[in-house]
């Protein structure tokens, strides 16, 4: 197959960065989700509405990200079977996934709405936009299973190889978001539910649009209703590369939502500088994300067809790309991320604008470490060690705890804008060592196979 040949011959970066881009651009439009909901409630609502929206994303982090992460494992056995060639198995594992990943969503949205409000209390989040953003939040939850189903049905898209059609879609869904946010927030005067409600049918046009495309025009699966029967053991094996996936977002978006409530204490101006900010080294992260999506593809596919030194060269290879993707992101936050953070809101003031500068130069003066972070991680994520993300997001949660409860009290804001770094460097180095343990045994196995060649 032509996706095959792509991925387990010829140039790996060239083919990695042709594979990577349209996951970029996905992300990209994927992100806008939040990005429009952002710069229309706070430009056509208010600052303190746009604080809300803005203090429910590390509860968001906890609660969606921990789903989406699920998917991200479900369909790592979706790519080690096709680069194995075998496409019998690689359609069982796919239409197991779908199936889990819809069932897990449903228990998903009850649990979000159950937790969600008191979360909120918990964090801190000021009385004046408490309401605010449970209203916010309450609506968007039900888009739970539309968001897991259509990120699982991009996920099996990418483990065959292609990452342009995911693509189209997402770009028609953040049209009617954007069409729908206008209209239910400036035009019907809304306010976050309309914002939420833009949302939530967005995820349902992706999530219909990926599932026809996987279903029934994807032609490196064949999904059959044999295969979308559930299957405990089929289950059983997704979930335990799953779990550690979603693991590690949910134990660094404890993390998160601790620093969001060291945040929260210094009112609604820091917490919508932060946000604002927040949402601009957001775009800078996705090129790094994505070339860390596309080597776990690239890796998942090889080890399956057991190219083993093709891996450890290859990695190699991304891993300065990524250091230098990441110094030159490190400039853009630098040079455009004020004036990107001023398009969030009609209003700002000195303390608003204070905290969006403080936290944009702290992340920028240590962007090469979140690069070494989304190398490792896919990479061994592509291997199967998903317990790995386990250990490096204990890492993160550390990071962000002393941070939260030992640096602020001390040192301020300023302590704060550093945790994300912290965090980072923590799960770095143990990714590091599990890292260059698997790759001795990889050089092993490749010279085993020069042997017998």
């Amino acid at each position: 197959m032509k996706t095959q040949r792509s991925m387990l011959s010829g140039g790996a970066i060239k083919s990695i960065l042709l594979f990577a881009f349209p996951i970029m651009l996905s992300s990209l439009l994927q992100y806008n989700y939040s990005l429009v909901d952002n710069i229309i409630v706070g430009r056509y609502v208010s600052t303190n509405a746009l604080a809300a929206v803005g203090g429910v994303g590390a509860i968001n982090s906890f609660i969606i990200g921990a789903a989406l992460g699920l998917t991200s494992g479900f369909t790592i056995p979706v790519a080690q079977a096709f680069g194995a060639r075998d496409r019998e198995r690689a359609s069982h594992y796919a239409g197991g996934s779908i199936t889990l990943a819809f069932l897990i969503g449903v228990i998903l949205v009850i649990a979000a709405h159950i937790i969600s409000t008191p979360l909120l209390k918990l964090i801190g989040t000021p009385p004046e936009i408490i309401g605010t953003s449970s209203a916010y939040v309450n609506i968007l939850y039900f888009g739970i299973p539309f968001q897991m189903l259509s990120n699982n049905f991009t996920a099996i898209s990418r483990a065959v190889g292609e990452s342009k059609k995911p693509l189209y879609f997402f770009i028609i869904s953040v049209i009617v978001n954007f069409i729908l946010d206008l209209l239910f927030v400036k035009h019907f005067k809304w306010g976050v539910e309309g914002a939420a409600l833009a949302t939530l049918v967005s995820h349902l046009t992706a999530a219909l649009l990926t599932g026809i495309y996987i279903l029934k025009f994807n032609p490196d699966i064949d999904i059959r209703r044999k295969d979308l029967k559930f299957s405990p053991k089929t289950a059983f094996a997704q979930l335990k590369l799953g779990v550690p996936v979603s693991l590690q977002f949910t134990i660094t978006s404890i993390g998160s939502m601790c620093l969001q409530s060291a945040v929260n204490s210094f009112g609604a101006n820091v917490m919508a500088g932060f946000t604002a900010a927040g949402r601009v080294e957001n775009l800078t992260n996705i090129p790094m994300s994505g070339l860390g999506v596309a080597t776990q593809t690239f890796v998942g596919q090889n080890y399956g067809a057991e190219n083993y030194e093709r891996i450890v060269k290859s990695v190699r290879k991304i891993f300065f790309l990524d250091l230098i993707v990441s110094v030159i992101m490190s400039l853009t936050l630098l040079t455009i991320g004020m004036p990107v953070v001023g398009l969030f809101m009609k209003e700002t003031n000195d303390e608003i604008l204070f905290a969006a500068n403080r936290y944009l130069i702290a992340t920028a003066q240590c962007y090469s470490l979140v690069a070494v972070l989304f190398v490792l991680r896919n990479t061994l994520q592509g291997l199967g060690f998903t317990y790995s993300n386990t250990i490096a997001g204990a890492g993160e949660l550390f990071g962000r705890l002393a941070v939260s409860f030992v640096l602020t009290p001390l040192i301020g804001f300023n302590a704060v804008c550093y945790a994300a770094p912290a965090a980072w460097l923590l799960a770095d180095i143990p990714l590091a060592v599990i890292y260059i343990k698997k790759s001795g045994k990889f050089k092993k196995l490749a010279e085993k196979q020069k042997q017998k060649a």
